[in-house]
């Protein structure tokens, strides 16, 4: 019986649409190319002729009847789902799709506070009301690791009417809690849980990675396609199998948030990229390995440099880990990591995914190849040989998660004033920032400000860190609560 994975519908149909030399009386507007030739002259006919739009043989995205719907029951089957949504907008909007589907305004949810900046824009637009907990800490590297199940079952028994527990398999660094114990226990609390899995999609496919949503009984997952299984940037998918949340729910929400103009060139990147993963991603990611391996080893021969990894799983907050998520610490170096990232792009033309206070990290995917991990081995030997003061820089204390007073989607809809960041200690924030990457809020709207969040907020400007969530892009400023609002909904 020939594998069903071999076929790619959507690829298919837009491939016989182009081939077809269908004069286009419809949108996009470009007319595929012939109205922007700067853009064709760049990057070629063929991709502007598939950047096409809904029509009845290349189906719709809002009630999907044909060749898109036969596309999501691939996928669906290809991650060992109930079903599959595509998604154009990002694992962002598939994170605030499944909060908006598990949740109602005024009911809970528990979030790691390391939690990405989209679960926090999904629970204004839910108006759930957010219940913490804390994930542990790595003080040796500077970075969190995930939540334990004991921390997590107390945070639990304390909200036993939680509507959902959401969870990050795995995190930017690689690091995953236990999974299927999680899972177990909410579930026994007839709690939901969503997972966000944005650096996790490729993990489906080899045995050579920890536990996925979808193999430990979880509701829901966004995974991003295009982050480590090779779809085009901004193309996710969303995963279900829930007896807890209602798939009309789940369709309800997205026919809320769906663009009627699906990108037919992000769908069609995550029909192919879904196919080849599903017919050849065991091979892939089985050379994925061997480069990190081999490059983690050859890292962590050089002075000064610490490629964390497979040491890490039994570390407080660390059960399982992502070898292909090449974390290297910098500190030995006497440099920051912000610094690290900065010449390698400038001296050797090399861009590290992102940079932290004392850590740079690489990801290495599918589409890497031994001559690159060579060149950043190379780059990285040369620049630690060149350093000649290898003292651990200051680590500075990240303040604790501030209190929250107000209700994140009450502050987001209250009126506000914008002060000086310097004077806001006492203030309630009515935006958040957040450092990105990796996108984790320092501090969200309905939360006290405090002086030592100030200093914390300075510190990282002052470190070269790329700041967002501010109307200020400076961060000089900060919007706070008007004193009318302080009497608004109190969180307790």
């Amino acid at each position: 019986m020939p594998n069903e994975q071999c076929s790619a519908p959507l690829y298919e149909a837009v491939l016989r649409y182009v081939n077809d030399g269908v004069v286009p009386f419809h949108v996009p507007g470009h007319k595929q190319g012939r109205g922007l030739p700067e853009l064709a002259d760049m990057v070629g006919e063929l991709i502007l002729k598939m950047d096409v739009n809904g029509m009845k043989d290349l189906d719709f995205i809002g009630n999907p009847q044909g060749v898109i719907r036969e596309a999501q029951i691939l996928m669906a089957r290809a991650f060992h789902a109930w079903r599959a949504y595509f998604l154009v907008n990002g694992t962002t909007s598939g994170v605030q799709a499944m909060i908006m589907s598990a949740c109602e305004p005024g009911s809970e949810i528990i979030i790691p506070r390391n939690a990405h900046k989209s679960t926090f824009g999904g629970v204004i637009l839910s108006g759930a009301l957010p219940v913490y907990v804390q994930p542990q800490c790595d003080r040796n590297l500077g970075i969190a690791t995930a939540v334990t199940l004991s921390d997590l079952e107390a945070v639990i028994k304390a909200h036993p009417h939680a509507r959902a527990v959401l969870v990050i398999n795995p995190s930017y660094y690689g690091i995953v809690a236990d999974l299927k114990a999680i899972v177990n226990l909410a579930h026994s609390y007839d709690m939901a849980v969503l997972v966000d899995e944005a650096h996790g999609a490729h993990a489906y496919f080899h045995p050579g990675f920890p536990t996925t949503a979808m193999e430990a009984g979880a509701d829901m997952s966004a995974a991003s396609m295009h982050k480590t299984s090779g779809s085009l940037t901004q193309s996710s998918v969303l995963l279900y199998q829930s007896n807890l949340i209602a798939v009309e729910r789940v369709k309800k929400v997205l026919e809320l948030t769906y663009t009627s103009s699906a990108s037919y060139l992000l769908m069609t990147s995550l029909d192919l990229a879904r196919r080849q993963m599903a017919l050849n991603g065991r091979k892939l990611l089985s050379k994925t390995l061997r480069l990190a391996r081999w490059a983690r080893e050859e890292i962590n021969r050089i002075p000064g440099l610490y490629a964390f990894g497979p040491d890490m799983p039994g570390r407080p907050g660390c059960y399982g880990f992502d070898e292909t998520k090449l974390g290297i610490h910098v500190a030995g170096l006497g440099l920051i990591g912000y610094q690290v990232e900065e010449i390698l792009r400038q001296r050797f033309n090399i861009q590290v995914e992102m940079s932290d206070l004392h850590n740079i990290l690489a990801i290495i995917t599918i589409g890497d190849d031994e001559a690159q991990l060579q060149q950043l081995v190379g780059a990285l030997s040369q620049l630690a040989a060149e350093t000649q003061h290898k003292n651990t820089p200051f680590y500075f204390e990240i303040p604790p998660s501030p209190e929250m007073i107000v209700s994140p989607r009450d502050a987001f809809y209250s009126p506000t004033k914008s002060i000086s960041l310097k004077s806001a200690a006492g203030e309630i924030a009515a935006e958040m920032l957040m450092a990105y990457p990796p996108g984790i809020p320092v501090i969200l709207p309905g939360e006290r400000i405090t002086s030592d969040l100030i200093d914390y907020i300075n510190f990282l400007k002052a470190q070269g860190c790329t700041l967002q969530g501010t109307a200020d892009p400076q961060v000089n400023c900060i919007r706070v609560l008007g004193s009318e609002c302080h009497t608004g909904t109190l969180y307790l």
